[in-house]
């Protein structure tokens, strides 16, 4: 189903169909708020992610930390950015990242007032 949000560039809103599709990848982002499972993961990424049965997309994301990735493949940024805290990565650096910035530049972009929103309203408005 279409929504009408889908037309803002660069946004991927979690809604129904992206928390179905994400599910595997977020239950596998939240498991790393225990310790032993930080650890298992660190000790054996290939082994711990297997308990998720995630699709290869989805776990190729993760493996690359492709931030953007996760979010476009169902990943709730709240439980992706678990990952962030894993790898000690500043959500300044994954916002960078995201954005095809440094992440001095990035942090500098939101103390300016973030992203304008002149020519980020519809993708139909050909930006």
């Amino acid at each position: 189903m279409d929504k009408n949000y889908h037309d803002i560039p660069g946004t991927y809103v979690f809604d129904g169909t992206q928390n179905r599709a994400g599910y595997h990848l977020n239950m596998f982002c939240k498991s790393l708020d225990v310790e032993a499972n930080r650890d298992a993961f660190r000790n054996d990424p290939d082994v711990y992610l297997d308990r998720y049965p995630m699709t290869a997309e989805q776990r190729k994301a993760i493996e690359d930390r492709d931030w953007l990735g996760m979010l476009q493949l169902g990943g709730n940024i709240y439980y992706t950015f678990k990952i962030a805290i894993f790898d000690q990565v500043s959500m300044q650096a994954v916002g960078g990242m995201m954005s095809n910035m440094t992440e001095e530049e990035f942090r500098q972009m939101m103390i300016n007032g973030g992203r304008s929103v002149e020519g980020n309203r519809s993708k139909s408005e050909g930006n």
